[in-house]
């Protein structure tokens, strides 16, 4: 199975969840998985899907830090500040065996390719393997508290990877962030994602592949982002 490399891009909050979204729903090239690192182009937040906006507004930064984007993302989780993550989105179609495990096992499988991708550049992680405490429901903030399976700095316990999911009929689409700050200030980015995608590459069993950017319906892609971008969407819970 080909692993679809594609071109780093940068976007808005709702031009970059259109974007994840169209390549779960509309990738032209069946059968092949597709990973893609991404930026932002300003400050943003994204919240999980059946998250209440009530509650996201209770937890982001006062206005007089600056303004921000703001997104309900299709995948579920809690809330993510994007000001200073690595950000990825990785979709598996169908017919890849990730897709037929429960959701706990494919968030393993990719934070451990993660996870093995740090230490191999130097820094102390390892992956969370302890259930939340009894009692503990999930948290509605990502970062705040590690969860199972995410990546946690082994001296600390601080979260430094974590991300959500969506699975539908074409396949599962995976959103994940890293928090920069809980990583060394030097890492090299570049040689991390190669390692990240050749160990993504090697459990899935699949070829990486660069690979250009899908030429998807221009009509769609406005259409989404406009629906991304509307209150009805953001505000629907």
């Amino acid at each position: 199975m080909p692993l679809d490399i594609l071109p780093m891009r940068t976007g808005g909050a709702a031009e970059n969840m259109a974007a994840d979204f169209l390549l779960l729903k509309r990738y032209p090239e069946r059968g092949h998985a597709r990973f893609r690192h991404y930026g932002w182009r300003s400050a943003a937040f994204t919240f999980g899907y059946s998250q209440k906006l009530e509650y996201v507004r209770s937890q982001l930064p006062p206005e007089e830090e600056g303004p921000f984007d703001l997104c309900r993302r299709a995948t579920g989780g809690g809330v993510v500040d994007h000001r200073e993550d690595w950000t990825y989105a990785l979709v598996v179609p169908r017919e890849h065996a990730l897709c037929e495990v429960p959701a706990p096992e494919s968030y393993r499988v990719v934070h451990e390719c993660i996870a093995d991708a740090l230490a191999a550049m130097g820094e102390n992680v390892v992956l969370k393997k302890e259930a939340a405490a009894e009692g503990e429901g999930l948290p509605t903030v990502c970062f705040e508290r590690p969860e199972r399976y995410d990546v946690i700095h082994l001296d600390t316990g601080a979260k430094i990877a974590g991300a959500a999911q969506k699975r539908a009929k074409e396949g599962m689409l995976f959103q994940g962030s890293i928090a920069r700050a809980t990583v060394s200030a030097g890492l090299d980015w570049d040689a991390f994602e190669m390692e990240f995608i050749g160990r993504l590459a090697k459990t899935m069993c699949a070829e990486a592949v660069e690979t250009p950017w899908p030429d998807f319906a221009e009509h769609e892609v406005d259409g989404l982002t406009e629906q991304y971008s509307s209150t009805e969407w953001n505000a629907f819970r």
